[in-house]
This record gives structure tokens, sequence and C-alpha cells, in this order.
């Protein structure tokens, strides 16, 4: 057993546990490759912006490269069901075998509770159309919110018909689930009984408390190493007694107490962990990375300080709209903010900073990373549109 980790040490070991530590597989991509990246993360979060690709679709390109999308895709759907949809870290693909670790949260829920306040609310109030849509689903099918006739809402929670807060309820207590998405990205809602398999549905459905133990040790497995505050991050579990879970994997040997160069917080080891002498990754990364989406281990890791700017007034940003980290060797040296102009068939570079310390084959790396990304995504070239310190020398070797 480790005792003392060098930050360095920290940050490969964190690497290595999300997959950055492996070469990118040569020639085609399998399945295999796939489950391996998803039982691997345990989750990938799923957010509705598609400036540059929706977020779900990254965490496997920045670890295996241009696969085909249509294998995420696919795998969320009724024909292969290897993923269910369900709130994680945040709205998440999850495994389907992970459905029966969620159950507490899905009666947390009914009962009003790890629920939007407002939501809580509507269900208390509207039990009534709750009940009808749970029927209306039941017993017509797969059902949108948009498919229900005068019930169109406006987008965001604020902007929601009751009809979807209704079904919207009934998701989160589990009563339904989503079956798939249209086009549009809207859910398609049904029965669990008609989405999730019998034989996962047949497993045995652990107690909260040994459901969160066994989350916690998923993601100590998906971290590394990691404080207390990183492992309740991960699947978002509640506050409320999580010393004690961590209490209990540690007197199991589930978790190891370390302590981590410059860290002072409480910090565990998986019993897993690898320790590679040196990571050369690559990887363009999601806002929604979990190598990035807790922004205080990113920074105790990596010196990187990373907000999001998507709802700051455009004159306020500092580095732009949508702007994704460039991981190199066991670094983040760089963050561009990109967009795909499907139009145009350009992945247009809006800005590009580098960080401290990037060593100067950065541009040359990230171009070659840029114009893999265009590939994947079907555009013809990269576009540098020339703001930042890093856009000059990323448009001389493009």
């Amino acid at each position: 057993m480790r005792e003392k980790l060098s930050l360095a040490t920290a940050r490969r070991v964190a690497l290595a546990a999300q997959g950055f530590a492996e070469p990118r597989p040569d020639g085609s991509l399998t399945r295999r490759h796939f489950n391996k990246v998803l039982h691997r993360l345990g989750q990938f979060q799923i957010d509705s912006v598609s400036v540059a690709v929706r977020a779900h679709y990254m965490p496997l390109f920045s670890r295996l490269g241009a696969y085909p999308m249509a294998m995420l895709e696919g795998a969320a759907t009724p024909k292969q069901r290897l993923l269910f949809e369900y709130w994680a870290h945040e709205a998440s693909f999850l495994p389907v075998d992970a459905w029966p670790l969620w159950q507490w949260q899905m009666r947390r829920a009914e009962r009003g509770e790890s629920i939007y306040t407002g939501l809580a609310k509507f269900g208390r109030e509207r039990a009534d159309l709750i009940a009808e849509m749970e029927r209306r689903v039941a017993t017509d099918g797969p059902l949108a919110a948009s498919d229900i006739e005068g019930q169109r809402g406006q987008g965001g929670w604020w902007g929601w018909s009751d009809a979807k807060a209704a079904l919207e309820w009934l998701f989160w207590a589990g009563r339904i689930t989503a079956r798939e998405r249209k086009p549009s990205f809207e859910r398609v809602y049904d029965l669990p009984d008609r989405v999730i398999p019998q034989a996962v549905r047949d497993l045995p459905v652990p107690d909260e408390e040994e459901a969160h133990r066994q989350l916690t040790r998923m993601a100590a497995s998906a971290l590394g190493v990691a404080t207390a505050g990183d492992l309740r991050d991960y699947f978002r579990l509640p506050a409320p007694n999580y010393k004690d879970r961590l209490a209990e994997l540690v007197e199991a040997g589930h978790l190891l107490p370390v302590k981590v160069e410059g860290w002072s917080q409480p910090t565990y080891l998986s019993p897993d962990a690898r320790f590679p002498r040196r990571v050369e990754a690559r990887a363009l990364l999601s806002p929604f990375d979990p190598l990035v989406w807790e922004r205080s281990r990113a920074e105790r890791l990596f010196d990187f300080r990373y907000r999001i700017e998507i709802y700051t007034p455009a004159e306020k940003r500092i580095y732009g709209y949508y702007v994704l980290p460039f991981l190199l060797g066991e670094r983040i040296v760089a963050r561009v903010d990109l967009k795909a102009d499907r139009a145009a068939s350009v992945l247009r570079v809006q800005a590009a900073h580098a960080e401290p310390l990037a060593p100067p084959e950065t541009p040359a790396e990230l171009m070659a990373e840029l114009k893999l990304m265009a590939e994947w995504l079907g555009l013809e070239r990269v576009g540098i549109a020339g703001a930042g310190d890093l856009a000059p020398a990323l448009a001389a070797v493009g």
C-alpha cells in the first residue's frame, strides 16, 4: 500500500483510471472497445448543446479516436439496450445493468426528495395529471411530450408544459423511462417493463446504503485517486451519512486512504489503481468529461482553472462560448473554443489559448487532433479564426 503520492503520480493514476494511459485502438473499433470505456467511466453525461457536438459523444472520441457515432446511438435503442437514461452526475447514459443501483434514487424522487424543488411541488399538486400521463404511456405506448396536443412547452424547466413536467416526474421516479430519443433529441418515454431487459429487472436491488457503497466503488475505480468530495460528486450521492459509507469501504479494503502532495482533504486510492511511469495522451475533452467536470479537481490535478462560459454574456467571456480543454501527455496544455459549421463543412476554431508551460509541440499536436475531430464529424477542414495567443501558431501549422 502506498501511503503518500506525489502530485505527478496522482495525475498519472487519474489519467490511467480514465483510460488515457492506453494507446487508441488501431484499425476498426468494436463493441468491446465501447464497453470498456463505458464500464470504466460508468456514465456518459448528456448535454443538448450541439455547437460542436453533443457532450455524450465526446468521451468515446477522446479515448478511442474517430469511432462511429452509431455505436453510441445504437446502444441506447431498444434493439441493443446497453444503456439507459437517468439522473446520475447529471442526466446521463448509464450501463443498463446499473438499473438496480438507482432504485433508491427513484424511491426518493417519488417522495419528493433529491429532485428539483419545483418538480417535487408539481408532484404533490398534480397527482391527477401524473396518473393520467402514466396511464397514457401504459395504454398508448411510447410517448413524447410534444405528441400530446396542446402541450408544447418553451424548453428548459421554466418552459415545460404541464404534460412534460408530469412525464419528467414519472421519469425521475422510475415509473417510466426513456425508450429512445427523437431526431430533435426529445425523449420518448415508455414503461420500464418495455425498455429494461427482464434479466436486468430480475437482478437483486440493493438497499440504499449498499447502493451507495457500490456506486462509490465504481467512482473510485473511474477516478483512481480522489478526495471524499470527488467520490461523492461522481454520481452526486447524498451528503448525509456519506462519511459512514467511506469508513465502511475503508474497513472492507475497497478504499485505501492516502495523502497526495498539496491536497488537504481526506483522499482515497482505488485498490485497482494503475501506476504508469508516464502517460502519452492526446485528446480534446468535452466540458462534461469526467476528467474535468469537477472543476476543483481539475485545478488540483492539473493546475487548470476551468469554467464554462455558455451562460456568460459575450462581452464578459474570457476564453469563448464552448471551450474544450486539450490534454497532451500528462497535462492540459491548451483550450479551444470550437464550433462545427456544418453548412460550410468547417470545424471553426474561434479562439485558442495556450496554458502556462505548454510545450513547443502543442500547436502541431492540437492541429492534428482538430483535423481528426473534423474528419470524425464529417467536416472537410479546420478553420482558424485568429483569437487567442495560440491561434497564429495553429494557423501556421495548419
